[in-house]
């Protein structure tokens, strides 16, 4: 296979703003396993152009470093200013990386740069901010106080396994009991697992 092609700046510099993509996303919604490949799978694409190409050390520094600050906004201090350090890292680093002729103009076309890096930055700056501010939402229902409220079963509870529905504070929940209960009985709520409540039957307090 011919790897020559992978020595344009520019192919290696859209390689590498794929990678960071695609582990932007990955560090965004964990887990999903495919995008950890695929920013695997792009790093070394990019790698062998890093690794050939001749390129700018202070950039390829500025590129690392601007990881930190983006785990940062998302994961510890949820502050959009370390989000913006990134996203300007991540686009002067990787427009610069790679040297050209004249030591102050980069090698990749600084039309495709500035595209790419500006669709890839302006893609986090949504999805980031958006999940700061989901994060920072209050949410609807105060589930603590559910504990000890007490509700109407709405269908007939057979066993744990089988979920069933109350009225607690005037929603519908869904709910499990360890004991029988028919539609209709009064509840008690005594525990919470997640957004599924654990009820009991209301006479077994007297």
């Amino acid at each position: 296979m011919d790897f020559t092609a992978l020595l344009d700046p520019n192919l290696a510099y859209l390689f590498l703003v794929a990678f960071f993509f695609l582990a932007g996303i990955a560090i965004l919604s964990p887990g999903t396993g495919l995008l950890e490949v695929g920013a695997l799978f792009t790093l070394v694409l990019a790698g062998w152009g890093i690794y050939t190409l001749p390129i700018n050390i202070w950039a390829l520094i500025l590129l690392s470093l601007g990881v930190l600050p983006f785990i940062l906004a998302v994961r510890a201090s949820k502050k959009s200013l370390y989000l913006i350090i990134s996203i300007a890292s991540l686009v002067i680093g990787s427009s610069f990386l790679f040297k050209s002729d004249i030591w102050w103009r980069p090698a990749v076309n600084p039309i495709l740069s500035l595209l790419a890096s500006g669709l890839v930055g302006g893609f986090f700056w949504i999805a980031t901010v958006r999940i700061l501010e989901a994060e920072a939402a209050l949410p609807a229902h105060d589930l603590e106080r559910l504990i000890g409220a007490q509700g109407e079963a709405r269908t007939d509870f057979i066993g744990w396994e089988e979920e069933g529905s109350v009225q607690v504070l005037g929603e519908l929940w869904s709910a499990h009991s360890s004991t029988p209960i028919k539609e209709g009985d009064f509840i008690k709520v005594v525990g919470r697992m997640g957004f599924a409540l654990e009820v009991e039957p209301l006479e077994d307090e007297v």
